[in-house]
C-alpha cells in the first residue's frame, strides 16, 4: 500500500486517520507517518492496515496491471 492509496482508501470510506488507527489497532502516529511517506511501517503493521480497509470494502489495485494502474476502489455488496 502506498501513502496515496492509504489516503484514497480513507477518503472513500470517509474515515479519519484516528478511525483507521482504531480499526486497525495501531497508533495514529503510524498512520500519519505512512501517509506522509516519512517512514515505512513494518510488514505486520501494513498487513493490519490493509486488512482493516479490505474488511470495510476497499479493494487495492496494485497487481502491476498496466490497464488498471495503482489505486483503490470501494466494493459494496
Amino acid at each position: 500500500m502506498t501513502p496515496a492509496q492509504c489516503r484514497a482508501a480513507r477518503a472513500l470510506l470517509d474515515w479519519s486517520q484516528q478511525q483507521l488507527a482504531d480499526t486497525a489497532g495501531v497508533g495514529v502516529v503510524t498512520v500519519r507517518q505512512l501517509e506522509a511517506g516519512s517512514s515505512q511501517p513494518r510488514r505486520a503493521t501494513m498487513d493490519v492496515l490493509r486488512q482493516a480497509f479490505e474488511s470495510a470494502g476497499i479493494q487495492f489495485l496494485d497487481n502491476g496491471d498496466v490497464a488498471a494502474g495503482r489505486g483503490v476502489v470501494l466494493r459494496r455488496a
